[in-house]
Protein backbone atom coordinates (compact mmCIF):
# COMPACT_ATOMS: atom_id res chain seq x y z
CA UNK A 1 0.00 0.00 0.00
CA UNK A 2 2.51 1.87 0.34
CA UNK A 3 3.71 4.85 -2.62
CA UNK A 4 7.26 5.74 -3.28
CA UNK A 5 8.47 8.82 -2.41
CA UNK A 6 9.64 10.41 -5.57
CA UNK A 7 6.01 9.44 -6.86
CA UNK A 8 4.36 10.52 -3.69
CA UNK A 9 1.68 13.73 -4.67
CA UNK A 10 2.10 14.81 -1.01
CA UNK A 11 3.27 17.97 0.19
CA UNK A 12 3.25 20.54 2.76
CA UNK A 13 -0.01 22.00 1.86
CA UNK A 14 -1.86 19.26 2.20
CA UNK A 15 -0.99 19.41 6.23
CA UNK A 16 -2.36 23.09 5.79
CA UNK A 17 -5.37 21.36 4.65
CA UNK A 18 -5.76 19.07 7.12
CA UNK A 19 -5.04 20.83 9.87
CA UNK A 20 -7.77 23.38 9.01
CA UNK A 21 -10.22 20.53 7.97
CA UNK A 22 -9.82 19.34 11.14
CA UNK A 23 -10.32 22.36 13.10
CA UNK A 24 -13.82 22.96 10.86
CA UNK A 25 -14.96 19.64 11.79
CA UNK A 26 -14.41 20.50 15.61
CA UNK A 27 -15.73 23.67 15.44
CA UNK A 28 -18.84 22.20 13.10
CA UNK A 29 -19.71 19.23 15.19
CA UNK A 30 -19.71 20.84 18.36
CA UNK A 31 -23.48 22.41 17.26
CA UNK A 32 -24.39 18.70 17.37
CA UNK A 33 -23.79 18.10 21.02
CA UNK A 34 -25.84 21.28 22.06
CA UNK A 35 -28.89 19.42 22.14
CA UNK A 36 -26.81 16.37 23.49
CA UNK A 37 -25.74 18.53 26.93
CA UNK A 38 -29.54 20.31 26.73
CA UNK A 39 -31.61 17.47 26.04
CA UNK A 40 -33.14 17.38 29.54
CA UNK A 41 -33.61 21.18 29.62
CA UNK A 42 -34.98 21.37 26.13
CA UNK A 43 -37.27 18.66 26.95
CA UNK A 44 -38.75 20.55 30.04
CA UNK A 45 -39.32 23.75 28.33
CA UNK A 46 -41.45 22.69 26.06
CA UNK A 47 -42.90 19.51 28.25
CA UNK A 48 -41.68 17.19 25.60
CA UNK A 49 -40.68 13.61 25.67
CA UNK A 50 -37.27 12.85 25.25
CA UNK A 51 -37.46 11.24 22.04
CA UNK A 52 -38.24 14.85 20.56
CA UNK A 53 -35.07 16.58 21.22
CA UNK A 54 -32.96 13.43 20.77
CA UNK A 55 -34.65 13.53 17.21
CA UNK A 56 -32.94 16.82 16.66
CA UNK A 57 -29.40 15.53 17.05
CA UNK A 58 -30.62 12.37 14.75
CA UNK A 59 -32.47 15.18 12.14
CA UNK A 60 -29.13 17.21 12.14
CA UNK A 61 -27.41 13.42 11.10
CA UNK A 62 -29.48 12.91 8.59
CA UNK A 63 -29.17 16.22 7.08
CA UNK A 64 -25.19 15.98 7.28
CA UNK A 65 -25.68 12.63 5.36
CA UNK A 66 -27.43 13.86 2.97
CA UNK A 67 -25.87 16.99 2.44
CA UNK A 68 -22.68 15.41 2.40
CA UNK A 69 -23.60 13.54 -0.77
CA UNK A 70 -24.43 16.58 -2.75
CA UNK A 71 -21.86 18.79 -1.37
CA UNK A 72 -19.41 16.14 -2.37
CA UNK A 73 -20.85 15.80 -6.28
CA UNK A 74 -20.03 20.29 -5.94
CA UNK A 75 -16.40 19.34 -4.74
CA UNK A 76 -15.78 17.06 -7.03
CA UNK A 77 -16.59 19.10 -10.11
CA UNK A 78 -15.89 22.70 -8.82
CA UNK A 79 -12.93 21.85 -5.67
CA UNK A 80 -13.85 22.18 -1.69
CA UNK A 81 -13.59 25.87 -1.71
CA UNK A 82 -17.54 26.17 -2.41
CA UNK A 83 -19.07 23.89 -0.18
CA UNK A 84 -16.87 24.79 2.56
CA UNK A 85 -17.85 28.26 2.72
CA UNK A 86 -21.15 27.38 2.08
CA UNK A 87 -21.46 25.09 5.50
CA UNK A 88 -19.63 27.58 7.31
CA UNK A 89 -21.77 29.88 6.36
CA UNK A 90 -25.32 27.64 7.27
CA UNK A 91 -23.77 26.17 10.37
CA UNK A 92 -23.99 29.68 11.98
CA UNK A 93 -27.30 30.29 10.38
CA UNK A 94 -28.86 26.94 11.74
CA UNK A 95 -27.23 27.44 15.46
CA UNK A 96 -29.14 30.54 15.14
CA UNK A 97 -32.73 29.16 13.57
CA UNK A 98 -33.07 27.06 16.20
CA UNK A 99 -32.51 29.44 19.35
CA UNK A 100 -35.49 31.06 17.99
CA UNK A 101 -37.38 27.90 17.77
CA UNK A 102 -40.97 27.24 19.61
CA UNK A 103 -42.56 24.09 17.87
CA UNK A 104 -41.36 20.85 17.16
CA UNK A 105 -41.91 21.68 13.20
CA UNK A 106 -39.26 24.45 12.93
CA UNK A 107 -37.12 22.60 16.03
CA UNK A 108 -36.57 19.81 14.32
CA UNK A 109 -36.82 21.59 10.78
CA UNK A 110 -34.12 24.08 11.14
CA UNK A 111 -31.94 20.59 12.75
CA UNK A 112 -32.57 18.60 9.75
CA UNK A 113 -32.49 21.24 6.74
CA UNK A 114 -30.15 24.54 7.92
CA UNK A 115 -27.60 22.87 10.25
CA UNK A 116 -27.53 19.50 8.92
CA UNK A 117 -28.25 19.45 4.96
CA UNK A 118 -26.94 22.61 4.30
CA UNK A 119 -23.86 23.15 7.31
CA UNK A 120 -22.42 19.94 8.47
CA UNK A 121 -23.10 18.34 5.49
CA UNK A 122 -20.13 20.31 3.94
CA UNK A 123 -18.11 19.47 7.30
CA UNK A 124 -17.62 15.97 7.06
CA UNK A 125 -17.21 13.52 4.10
CA UNK A 126 -16.83 16.07 2.04
CA UNK A 127 -13.47 17.51 4.15
CA UNK A 128 -12.68 13.76 5.00
CA UNK A 129 -12.99 12.74 0.92
CA UNK A 130 -11.03 16.19 -0.26
CA UNK A 131 -8.09 15.62 2.20
CA UNK A 132 -7.46 11.68 0.88
CA UNK A 133 -6.67 13.56 -2.33
CA UNK A 134 -3.67 15.31 -0.85
CA UNK A 135 -2.24 12.30 0.70
CA UNK A 136 -0.99 8.44 -0.63
CA UNK A 137 1.66 7.29 1.75
CA UNK A 138 0.37 8.32 4.86
CA UNK A 139 -3.28 8.76 4.04
CA UNK A 140 -4.70 6.56 7.10
CA UNK A 141 -2.84 9.23 9.26
CA UNK A 142 -4.26 12.15 7.63
CA UNK A 143 -7.75 10.88 7.49
CA UNK A 144 -7.50 9.92 11.54
CA UNK A 145 -6.19 13.15 11.91
CA UNK A 146 -9.32 15.00 10.46
CA UNK A 147 -11.68 13.17 11.60
CA UNK A 148 -10.39 13.42 15.00
CA UNK A 149 -12.00 16.76 15.21
CA UNK A 150 -15.32 15.04 15.29
CA UNK A 151 -14.38 13.47 18.81
CA UNK A 152 -12.32 16.38 19.91
CA UNK A 153 -15.76 18.52 19.18
CA UNK A 154 -16.98 16.01 21.63
CA UNK A 155 -13.81 16.22 24.27
CA UNK A 156 -13.73 20.04 23.93
CA UNK A 157 -17.91 21.08 23.78
CA UNK A 158 -19.91 19.24 26.17
CA UNK A 159 -18.71 20.96 29.22
CA UNK A 160 -18.39 24.37 28.18
CA UNK A 161 -22.17 24.29 26.66
CA UNK A 162 -22.78 22.30 30.14
CA UNK A 163 -22.01 25.58 32.27
CA UNK A 164 -23.18 28.14 29.49
CA UNK A 165 -26.89 26.51 29.68
CA UNK A 166 -26.83 26.47 33.49
CA UNK A 167 -25.71 29.70 33.40
CA UNK A 168 -27.76 31.61 30.53
CA UNK A 169 -29.81 28.76 28.79
CA UNK A 170 -29.93 26.70 26.46
CA UNK A 171 -31.61 29.23 23.47
CA UNK A 172 -28.88 31.96 24.98
CA UNK A 173 -26.09 29.69 24.12
CA UNK A 174 -26.92 28.19 20.76
CA UNK A 175 -27.32 31.84 19.56
CA UNK A 176 -23.93 32.73 21.22
CA UNK A 177 -22.11 29.34 19.77
CA UNK A 178 -23.04 30.22 16.09
CA UNK A 179 -21.69 33.66 16.41
CA UNK A 180 -18.87 32.35 16.96
CA UNK A 181 -19.15 29.35 14.40
CA UNK A 182 -19.37 32.20 12.24
CA UNK A 183 -16.16 34.02 13.23
CA UNK A 184 -13.94 30.71 13.50
CA UNK A 185 -15.34 29.04 9.88
CA UNK A 186 -15.67 31.11 7.31
CA UNK A 187 -12.10 31.99 7.68
CA UNK A 188 -11.16 28.72 7.83
CA UNK A 189 -12.70 28.28 4.86
CA UNK A 190 -10.49 30.21 2.98
CA UNK A 191 -7.81 27.70 3.25
CA UNK A 192 -9.42 25.49 1.04
CA UNK A 193 -9.13 27.80 -1.86
CA UNK A 194 -5.93 25.88 -3.25
CA UNK A 195 -7.23 23.11 -5.85
CA UNK A 196 -5.97 19.20 -4.33
CA UNK A 197 -3.98 17.73 -6.65
CA UNK A 198 -6.56 15.62 -8.09
CA UNK A 199 -8.26 18.99 -9.36
CA UNK A 200 -5.14 19.87 -10.98
CA UNK A 201 -4.96 16.57 -12.46
CA UNK A 202 -8.54 17.35 -14.24
CA UNK A 203 -10.81 16.20 -11.45
CA UNK A 204 -14.18 15.34 -12.53
CA UNK A 205 -13.03 15.77 -16.44
CA UNK A 206 -10.33 13.20 -15.74
CA UNK A 207 -12.45 10.96 -13.86
CA UNK A 208 -14.65 11.09 -16.84
CA UNK A 209 -12.22 10.20 -19.48
CA UNK A 210 -10.45 7.63 -16.95
CA UNK A 211 -14.47 5.44 -17.22
CA UNK A 212 -14.69 5.77 -21.04
CA UNK A 213 -11.54 4.31 -21.36
CA UNK A 214 -12.54 1.28 -19.50
CA UNK A 215 -15.96 0.97 -21.15
CA UNK A 216 -15.85 -2.61 -22.20
CA UNK A 217 -13.54 -3.70 -19.81
CA UNK A 218 -14.38 -5.94 -17.15
CA UNK A 219 -14.88 -4.55 -13.47
CA UNK A 220 -12.42 -5.75 -11.12
CA UNK A 221 -13.64 -7.69 -8.43
CA UNK A 222 -13.74 -6.23 -4.83
CA UNK A 223 -13.06 -9.39 -2.37
CA UNK A 224 -13.76 -11.57 -4.89
CA UNK A 225 -17.26 -9.86 -4.84
CA UNK A 226 -19.14 -7.31 -7.57
CA UNK A 227 -18.16 -4.11 -6.77
CA UNK A 228 -21.26 -2.85 -5.73
CA UNK A 229 -22.11 -6.25 -3.73
CA UNK A 230 -19.17 -4.99 -1.35
CA UNK A 231 -19.89 -1.61 -1.39
CA UNK A 232 -23.74 -2.84 -0.13
CA UNK A 233 -22.08 -4.75 2.52
CA UNK A 234 -19.59 -2.17 3.90
CA UNK A 235 -23.18 0.44 3.91
CA UNK A 236 -25.00 -2.47 6.08
CA UNK A 237 -22.13 -2.57 8.86
CA UNK A 238 -21.66 1.15 9.01
CA UNK A 239 -25.04 1.07 9.83
CA UNK A 240 -24.84 -1.53 12.58
CA UNK A 241 -21.56 0.22 14.07
CA UNK A 242 -23.19 3.29 14.12
CA UNK A 243 -26.85 2.68 16.16
CA UNK A 244 -24.34 1.16 18.75
CA UNK A 245 -22.32 4.03 18.73
CA UNK A 246 -24.59 6.80 19.05
CA UNK A 247 -26.69 5.76 21.99
CA UNK A 248 -24.04 6.22 25.18
CA UNK A 249 -23.16 9.17 23.20
CA UNK A 250 -26.15 10.72 22.78
CA UNK A 251 -27.76 9.97 26.77
CA UNK A 252 -24.62 9.63 28.36
CA UNK A 253 -25.42 13.28 30.23
CA UNK A 254 -29.07 11.98 30.94
CA UNK A 255 -28.21 8.36 31.90
CA UNK A 256 -25.78 9.62 34.57
CA UNK A 257 -28.53 12.08 35.55
CA UNK A 258 -30.58 9.07 36.06
CA UNK A 259 -28.27 7.51 37.88
CA UNK A 260 -28.12 10.31 40.72
CA UNK A 261 -25.25 12.22 39.56
CA UNK A 262 -25.05 15.67 38.43
CA UNK A 263 -25.16 16.58 34.89
CA UNK A 264 -21.53 18.02 34.74
CA UNK A 265 -20.63 14.79 35.59
CA UNK A 266 -22.54 13.42 32.49
CA UNK A 267 -20.46 16.10 30.53
CA UNK A 268 -17.46 15.03 31.72
CA UNK A 269 -17.85 11.56 30.70
CA UNK A 270 -18.98 12.67 27.64
CA UNK A 271 -16.09 14.91 27.24
CA UNK A 272 -13.72 12.25 28.15
CA UNK A 273 -15.14 9.46 26.18
CA UNK A 274 -14.92 11.37 23.49
CA UNK A 275 -11.19 12.60 23.35
CA UNK A 276 -9.97 8.93 24.49
CA UNK A 277 -11.91 8.35 20.96
CA UNK A 278 -9.09 11.30 19.42
CA UNK A 279 -6.36 9.61 20.91
CA UNK A 280 -7.08 6.08 19.45
CA UNK A 281 -8.03 7.25 15.82
CA UNK A 282 -4.47 8.66 15.37
CA UNK A 283 -3.24 5.03 16.64
CA UNK A 284 -6.07 3.13 14.26
CA UNK A 285 -4.55 5.84 11.21
CA UNK A 286 -1.33 4.70 12.27
CA UNK A 287 -2.32 0.74 12.37
CA UNK A 288 -4.24 1.21 8.83
CA UNK A 289 -1.37 2.25 6.68
CA UNK A 290 0.29 -0.70 8.10
CA UNK A 291 -2.31 -3.91 7.84
CA UNK A 292 -4.90 -1.62 6.17
CA UNK A 293 -8.80 -0.62 6.99
CA UNK A 294 -10.79 -3.88 7.12
CA UNK A 295 -8.46 -5.49 9.89
CA UNK A 296 -8.19 -2.18 11.18
CA UNK A 297 -11.89 -1.80 11.42
CA UNK A 298 -12.63 -5.46 12.95
CA UNK A 299 -10.54 -4.73 15.86
CA UNK A 300 -12.31 -1.09 16.92
CA UNK A 301 -15.59 -2.66 16.04
CA UNK A 302 -14.84 -5.91 18.43
CA UNK A 303 -13.34 -3.45 21.02
CA UNK A 304 -16.68 -1.23 20.99
CA UNK A 305 -19.09 -4.05 21.43
CA UNK A 306 -17.17 -4.68 24.64
CA UNK A 307 -17.59 -1.22 25.94
CA UNK A 308 -21.24 -1.07 25.36
CA UNK A 309 -21.63 -3.98 26.80
CA UNK A 310 -20.11 -2.91 29.93
CA UNK A 311 -22.69 0.37 29.68
CA UNK A 312 -25.41 -1.77 30.54
CA UNK A 313 -23.84 -3.14 34.23
CA UNK A 314 -21.85 -0.79 35.16
CA UNK A 315 -23.74 2.36 37.55
CA UNK A 316 -20.69 3.33 40.12
CA UNK A 317 -19.49 7.00 39.52
CA UNK A 318 -16.00 5.35 39.09
CA UNK A 319 -16.82 2.65 36.91
CA UNK A 320 -18.56 4.85 34.13
CA UNK A 321 -15.75 7.27 34.47
CA UNK A 322 -13.47 4.00 33.24
CA UNK A 323 -16.08 2.58 30.89
CA UNK A 324 -16.27 6.18 28.85
CA UNK A 325 -12.22 6.11 28.47
CA UNK A 326 -12.53 2.23 27.29
CA UNK A 327 -15.53 2.93 24.93
CA UNK A 328 -13.57 5.84 23.84
CA UNK A 329 -10.77 4.05 23.05
CA UNK A 330 -12.18 0.91 21.15
CA UNK A 331 -14.83 2.56 19.08
CA UNK A 332 -12.51 6.11 17.97
CA UNK A 333 -10.74 4.02 15.20
CA UNK A 334 -14.44 3.09 13.22
CA UNK A 335 -15.86 5.74 11.37
CA UNK A 336 -12.15 6.56 9.77
CA UNK A 337 -11.65 3.13 8.73
CA UNK A 338 -14.84 3.04 5.90
CA UNK A 339 -12.87 6.02 4.03
CA UNK A 340 -9.97 4.20 4.27
CA UNK A 341 -11.80 1.38 3.33
CA UNK A 342 -13.10 2.71 0.29
CA UNK A 343 -10.11 4.43 -1.24
CA UNK A 344 -8.35 1.05 -0.91
CA UNK A 345 -10.73 -0.93 -2.62
CA UNK A 346 -12.29 1.42 -5.40
CA UNK A 347 -10.96 3.84 -7.67
CA UNK A 348 -10.28 7.31 -7.39
CA UNK A 349 -12.68 8.65 -9.41
CA UNK A 350 -15.13 6.60 -7.36
CA UNK A 351 -14.01 7.91 -3.92
CA UNK A 352 -16.53 11.01 -3.79
CA UNK A 353 -19.98 9.71 -4.18
CA UNK A 354 -18.70 6.14 -2.19
CA UNK A 355 -17.87 7.83 0.36
CA UNK A 356 -20.80 10.25 0.69
CA UNK A 357 -23.27 7.10 0.36
CA UNK A 358 -21.12 5.20 2.60
CA UNK A 359 -21.26 7.96 5.10
CA UNK A 360 -25.18 8.62 4.52
CA UNK A 361 -25.76 5.07 5.66
CA UNK A 362 -23.94 5.93 8.87
CA UNK A 363 -25.23 9.08 9.62
CA UNK A 364 -28.39 7.38 9.08
CA UNK A 365 -27.42 4.91 11.63
CA UNK A 366 -26.20 7.53 14.18
CA UNK A 367 -29.64 9.39 13.94
CA UNK A 368 -31.48 5.55 14.44
CA UNK A 369 -29.46 4.72 17.56
CA UNK A 370 -30.02 8.53 18.62
CA UNK A 371 -33.77 8.28 18.42
CA UNK A 372 -34.24 4.73 19.27
CA UNK A 373 -32.01 5.43 22.99
CA UNK A 374 -35.11 8.11 23.48
CA UNK A 375 -37.97 6.07 22.07
CA UNK A 376 -36.94 3.03 24.29
CA UNK A 377 -36.12 4.98 27.64
CA UNK A 378 -39.56 6.48 27.04
CA UNK A 379 -41.24 3.21 26.80
CA UNK A 380 -38.74 1.35 29.39
CA UNK A 381 -37.90 4.10 31.80
CA UNK A 382 -34.46 2.36 31.59
CA UNK A 383 -31.35 2.83 29.37
CA UNK A 384 -30.56 -0.63 29.71
CA UNK A 385 -32.59 -2.42 26.74
CA UNK A 386 -31.45 0.93 24.89
CA UNK A 387 -28.00 -0.55 25.13
CA UNK A 388 -28.81 -3.92 24.99
CA UNK A 389 -30.32 -2.97 21.31
CA UNK A 390 -27.41 -1.31 20.77
CA UNK A 391 -25.23 -5.00 21.29
CA UNK A 392 -27.48 -6.56 18.45
CA UNK A 393 -26.49 -4.18 15.96
CA UNK A 394 -23.00 -3.57 16.88
CA UNK A 395 -23.26 -8.10 16.65
CA UNK A 396 -24.27 -7.49 13.17
CA UNK A 397 -21.44 -5.17 12.61
CA UNK A 398 -18.84 -7.23 13.59
CA UNK A 399 -20.21 -10.72 12.08
CA UNK A 400 -19.75 -8.12 8.35
CA UNK A 401 -17.07 -6.98 8.82
CA UNK A 402 -15.49 -10.15 9.73
CA UNK A 403 -16.79 -11.89 6.73
CA UNK A 404 -14.88 -9.34 4.35
CA UNK A 405 -11.69 -9.96 6.67
CA UNK A 406 -12.07 -13.61 6.02
CA UNK A 407 -12.47 -12.92 2.18
CA UNK A 408 -9.45 -10.47 2.21
CA UNK A 409 -7.82 -13.06 3.64
CA UNK A 410 -8.59 -15.81 0.96
CA UNK A 411 -7.76 -13.30 -2.19
CA UNK A 412 -4.22 -12.71 -0.52
CA UNK A 413 -4.56 -9.06 0.16
CA UNK A 414 -4.56 -8.35 -3.17
CA UNK A 415 -8.18 -6.41 -2.86
CA UNK A 416 -6.48 -4.10 -0.28
CA UNK A 417 -4.03 -2.04 -1.75
CA UNK A 418 -4.48 1.46 -2.69
CA UNK A 419 -5.63 1.81 -6.15
CA UNK A 420 -4.54 4.61 -8.15
CA UNK A 421 -6.11 7.70 -9.81
CA UNK A 422 -6.11 6.00 -13.02
CA UNK A 423 -7.81 2.85 -11.96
Amino acid sequence: MNVPRKHSIESGYGWWVAVASTLMITVSFGSTYLVVVGLKPIAAEFDWPRQIPSAGYSAALLGAGVGGILMGLWSDRRGMAGPAMTGAFFVGLGLMAISQSDSVLTFLGAHLLILGLLGNGAMFSPLLTNVTHWFDRRMGIAVAVVSGGQSLAGAIWPPVFRYAIEQYGWRETMFAYGLFCFATLIPLALVMRRPSPRMIRGGAAADKAARAAQVGRKQEPVLGLQPNTAFSLLCLAIIGCCVAMSMPMVHIVAYCSDLGFSAARGAEMLSILLFSAFLSRLAYGWLADRIGGLKTLLLGSSLQLLGLACFMYVDTLEGLYVVSIFYGLGYGGIVPMYAIIIRQLFPDSQAGWRIGVIFLFGTGGMALGGYLGGLIFDQTATYRLAFLTGVCFNLMNVALVGFMVRRHGKRGGRDGRLIPAAA
